[in-house]
């Protein structure tokens, strides 16, 4: 769908649907400039139509903020609710299921931990440039609020272990993932038998909890053993607690598919002596993004990095889930 300076294609009233158009890249690039290159116009044009806008929502909706145009409350309440209508429209005149993905011209988010970019992004953009050249992928990671991202369009594609709870959302399981420890080269704890007790006692522990918890799976697994550990604090991303296990004694944790960022810092992946509850990986989308091109291309590029995941030396990859 492209805006033109024609006149009125929409209802009796005067509305110009090409103005939802305008509005959702209005607001995705947050700047007149950046929209009308989006748009193929120049930027008097675009500014016109942003004027019309305002003046059909009766709102300002893109205001000056220093240097930076910003959203106005109004504009980020209607935001996902006008990406919606606007992703129905362009699936309604598109074309089927041979439609050629290098024709395409969509910004997905895929939203997840920050283990997903920094371990699914170089082959997805490597894909894209090769297939879908008109496709730019968006990484988000979550919040610590649960918040209802597929549902309002925030996002199109939840990757990791998913916790949406919306009834619609449709949720695919790909594999059954693990938690393995991870410590520093020459950490005392990989010399000799790993058992239980010394997991607990002999380190002091680094949590990763978007929450800020300071307790999870791992100690209620330790607590039926009669175990308590020594937590020292905990971090909100597993890529930052790499970091400061490489420069301390302590004891990280991550998902087994997250082994070659330890791997990259120089740090050793063990098996955690505990039985820990499995984490099942895997992709949650609307419903409404079931029939088109562009999702169903990402949907199959990112089963296939997963599928393809731990070739490398040393790594093991998940083990599939079956039903």
């Amino acid at each position: 769908m492209r805006v033109t300076q024609s006149g009125s294609v929409g209802s009796s009233a005067g509305m110009d649907l090409n103005l939802l158009v305008a509005l959702d890249v209005l607001l995705e690039e947050q700047s007149v400039g950046g929209a009308a290159r989006r748009l193929h116009l120049s930027e008097p044009a675009m500014s016109r139509t942003l004027g019309r806008i305002r003046k059909a929502l009766g709102d300002p909706v893109l205001v000056r903020a220093g240097r930076q145009m910003v959203p106005t409350p109004h504009a980020l309440a209607v935001r996902a609710e006008v990406s919606a209508v606007v992703e129905r429209a362009r699936a309604l005149f598109a074309p089927g299921r041979d439609a050629d993905l290098r024709t395409l011209r969509r910004t997905l988010t895929i939203i997840g931990p920050d283990t997903i970019a920094a371990t699914l992004a170089p082959a997805l953009f490597a894909r894209a440039a090769a297939e879908a050249p008109g496709i730019r992928v968006r990484f988000l990671t979550e919040s610590h609020a649960d918040e209802p991202y597929l549902r309002e369009g925030t996002a199109d594609l939840e990757v990791g272990v998913v916790d949406t709870v919306a009834p619609e959302v449709h949720r695919e399981t790909l594999y059954e993932d693990r938690m393995m420890g991870v410590v520093r080269a020459g950490h005392p704890l990989l010399e000799g038998e790993l058992t239980a007790e010394r997991f607990a006692t002999e380190a002091d522990h680094l949590i990763v909890s978007r929450r800020g918890r300071l307790r999870g799976p791992v100690d209620a697994a330790l607590a039926e053993l009669g175990l308590e550990r020594r937590v020292a604090g905990a971090v909100g991303t597993f890529p930052g607690s790499l970091f400061i296990v490489r420069d301390s004694d302590l004891v990280g944790l991550i998902s087994s598919w997250a082994e070659p960022l330890a791997a990259a810092l120089g740090l050793v992946v063990f098996e955690v002596p505990l039985r820990l509850p499995p984490l099942d990986l895997g992709l949650a989308w609307h419903p409404r993004h079931a029939a088109d091109p562009a999702h169903r291309w990402l949907r199959g590029v990112v089963r296939d990095v997963l599928a393809n995941w731990g070739c490398g030396e040393g790594i093991q990859p998940p083990v599939p889930k079956r039903s």
